[in-house]
């Protein structure tokens, strides 16, 4: 089998109550080399107008020589960066929001900048937020290809939001945004409540598929894992079957995590035999 367990890729969501400083230090001393990094505002600071200086995660990539392949920004509500936001004042904030993700990828090297659909309000027509979605992210994806960045899409669960759910919503909205950057990651949890498998994103994104959430759950749940249902094994026999070249990032956003972090790579790791 193909060696995943040295393409493990942790992500901060759970050491909200730590300083980023904590998390880095944390995954160097269980030896895991990649990270994508959330953006929440206790680590990372970012607004419509500025960012903390790029020289912090520059910095703790060297001193714990964890290299950084991708940038998560906060978008799911209540946070304010929603894609599918309206007005035009904050449509204008919000494109700035992405435009600085997409400088900070580029800065630090990594490349790639997850996004999502946004969503939608439930006192109007779905069609109306889709519009706007696709219109926003139009104008992202035009300057992530001036930059040479990628855009990985995530589908989202539907108390998230309704706009992109399944694999006919990803198709649907790729083709209506209509950018070659703008490519697929598939996150376990909304696969999961979608009753969808691995197997069924590759047979309809294949080499689009740039980025994975890779997180155990009953069935969704975003645990380490060990911590659900899911079958390990055969969920990676499907990514060696089809050739998958990227990370498995490990997104344990869950409550369950907070005090103690570090236990959820800890547990991942030993379901890795590791």
């Amino acid at each position: 089998m193909m060696n995943f367990k040295d393409r493990l890729c942790a992500m901060n969501c759970h050491y909200r109550f730590y300083e980023l400083e904590d998390f880095f230090r944390s995954i160097h001393a269980q030896g895991i080399h990649y990270a994508e990094i959330w953006t929440g505002p206790m680590h990372y600071y970012v607004d419509t107008m500025r960012h903390e200086p790029v020289e912090k995660l520059k910095r703790l990539s060297k001193d714990y020589q964890v290299k950084i392949v991708g940038i998560c920004p906060e978008q799911t509500n209540p946070k304010p960066n929603n894609i599918a936001v309206k007005g035009d004042m904050r449509r204008q904030e919000v494109f700035s929001y992405y435009r600085q993700m997409i400088d900070i990828a580029c800065e630090i090297g990594c490349r790639q900048v997850l996004v999502t659909s946004g969503w939608d309000y439930y006192s109007e027509p779905i069609e109306a937020a889709w519009e706007r979605s696709v219109d926003m992210m139009r104008n992202i994806a035009a300057y992530a290809q001036s930059r040479n960045v990628t855009l990985a899409l995530e589908a989202l669960q539907p108390n998230e939001s309704r706009l992109v759910n399944t694999i006919a919503d990803i198709k649907r909205y790729r083709k209506d945004v209509g950018s070659t950057c703008l490519k697929v990651c598939i996150d376990f949890g909304a696969m999961a409540r979608a009753g969808l498998t691995p197997q069924d994103y590759f047979e309809a994104f294949g080499n689009d598929i740039v980025h994975i959430h890779f997180v155990d759950g009953n069935p969704t749940g975003h645990l380490a894992w060990g911590d659900g249902k899911r079958d390990l094994k055969q969920d990676l026999q499907i990514l060696e079957r089809y050739g998958y070249p990227g990370y498995l990032s490990l997104e344990t956003a869950t409550q369950r995590y907070y005090e103690e972090p570090w236990t959820a790579e800890q547990k991942t790791l030993k379901s890795f035999g590791l």
